[in-house]
């Protein structure tokens, strides 16, 4: 599980600015959302991808309201 939770972390830190305290929260979250799913490495990289994906779209989409709004 190891091998996925690094390579989702490599692929989402290319896709977005983290700071060093923000990459060691999606780390975690990762490695809660992962614990238990028995699948391949391949499966366990994508779904803990779009874990992280799902969290920071939710975000863009409240802060582009904000803008619209206001």
């Amino acid at each position: 599980m190891r091998a996925a939770i690094d390579r989702v972390m490599q692929a989402f830190t290319m896709m977005t600015r983290l700071t060093p305290e923000q990459a060691e929260a999606a780390r975690a979250r990762v490695t809660a959302h992962l614990v238990g799913m028995d699948a391949d490495e391949n499966a366990l990289a994508v779904e803990g991808l779009s874990c992280l994906r799902g969290s920071d779209r939710h975000v863009r989409r409240r802060i582009a309201r904000k803008l619209d709004d206001g």
